[in-house]
């Protein structure tokens, strides 16, 4: 049975990073996005295709089916129901380190806002935080950097 991987998009503000994830997530074989709360999908609001956005993931938003959503809480219920296992990419007090994390069939990976990561009520969620250290003087990466890291690494790509 092939793994099943999806994306969760929380609240990611910048459309260069949704479509640089979407190709990272091509590339590492990922089934399903979904996009919630303010994050742009590849279609605006008019239904037209948004060029900003195709730009940057060079065709794999046609790839990938993705789905539009108000609450990553909601989307992420569903998919525990259905046997997924959530992994928050995310500093956090309960943080293990990315490499520690063992890939499953069912996998949803949640990415979040640029500034202000990922809410309580979705780390409550999680099976896992995984942690990418820092080992220079900025706290983060780039969430479409972090989502390339924490993909390749966990999925042994």
């Amino acid at each position: 049975m092939a793994r099943e991987i999806y994306l969760v998009l929380d609240n990611i503000r910048s459309v260069h990073n949704v479509g640089s994830i979407f190709r990272t997530a091509d590339a590492c074989g990922v089934s399903k996005i979904y996009l919630t709360g303010q994050t742009p999908t590849p279609i605006d609001r008019f239904g037209r295709d948004r060029k900003d956005l195709a730009k940057v993931a060079l065709g794999a938003e046609k790839n990938i089916v993705w789905e539009q959503a108000d609450s990553s809480l909601e989307v992420l219920k569903n998919l525990k129901a259905d046997g997924f296992q959530v992994i928050s990419i995310e500093q956090s007090e309960n943080s293990v380190d990315y490499k520690k994390v063992e890939a499953k069939e069912k996998m949803v990976f949640v990415l979040g806002a640029e500034v202000e990561g990922l809410s309580k009520s979705v780390l409550d969620l999680s099976d896992i935080v995984a942690e990418i250290p820092m080992k220079g003087k900025k706290e983060s990466l780039n969430v479409s950097v972090a989502a390339g890291v924490a993909l390749f690494r966990i999925l042994g790509i």
